[in-house]
């Protein structure tokens, strides 16, 4: 890489610019047209990295994550994915282009089966049966249990296992950017790092586009590339997971 190729960002930090797949630039966004709990955030996220967003709670973390997949309007500002600014693009267009989001909360429909959960996913494509064949045996070449489950209902499986179909049904489009907001909630610690190694391969062995919300500081820390933390809805420091030497400085830098 030259140095031609590397530019800084808003704070210093010399990145390769040009690399970056999904780009917030001065976003300010809210639930009220006159009250913006974002307030100018910017952000970054580079090809097949994770990037992790930390804060306090109420900082705007989850927010941030549903004004770039549109479930918010900013008021001001641009998201830019492969250098296209899609604010104000419908939800169902953004799948189109590449973007999933999987909530805290589980969203799974507890009383159809593994599989049926599984074609959910590929309703945007419902009509292109290969395809979504294709797409089912490629998620249980990820997740075998998830094969040998198949014909259970989904309400019945473990708390990991039902991550692993809400995983297995967002990656049924194909998506370039994947946003995961408080992966690991509610969930056992065993359960929990069995998420944090899905999230891992996603990155590691499909290059996926990953942007982490996570109040799991430590485990975030440890998969992370690169880290925002945020502060009452605006930027407080960025740069790369190694920066992090402490948890305080999460929170205090």
């Amino acid at each position: 890489m030259s140095e031609l190729d590397v530019k800084t960002d808003g704070n210093g930090n010399g990145r390769n610019m040009e690399n970056m797949m999904l780009q917030v630039q001065d976003l300010y966004a809210g639930y009220y047209a006159d009250l913006h709990i974002l307030q100018g955030v910017n952000l970054d996220a580079e090809r097949g990295k994770i990037t992790t967003v930390l804060g306090a709670n109420g900082v705007g973390k989850s927010t941030l994550l549903k004004a770039i997949y549109g479930f918010l309007t900013p008021q001001k500002g641009k998201v830019i994915i492969d250098g296209q600014d899609v604010v104000g693009t419908p939800t169902h267009q953004l799948i189109d282009l590449g973007l999933a989001y999987i909530p805290q909360h589980t969203g799974i429909f507890k009383f159809m089966s593994v599989e049926e959960n599984l074609m959910m996913g590929a309703y945007t494509f419902r009509k292109d049966r290969a395809r979504m064949r294709q797409r089912i045996e490629e998620n249980y070449e990820r997740f075998p249990i998830l094969k040998e489950k198949r014909r259970q209902m989904a309400g019945e499986l473990s708390g990991g296992q039902q991550r692993m179909v809400e995983l297995g049904r967002t990656l049924m489009t194909d998506p370039k950017v994947v946003l995961v907001d408080e992966p690991t909630a509610g969930l056992a610690k065993l359960l929990s790092e069995e998420v944090y190694r899905m999230l891992v391969d996603l990155r590691d062995k499909e290059k996926k586009t990953i942007i982490l919300v996570d109040q799991e500081i430590r485990q975030a820390l440890k998969i992370a590339d690169y880290v925002y933390v945020l502060e009452l809805g605006r930027n407080k420091f960025n740069g790369p997971a190694e920066e992090f030497t402490d948890l305080e400085k999460a929170f205090w830098v």
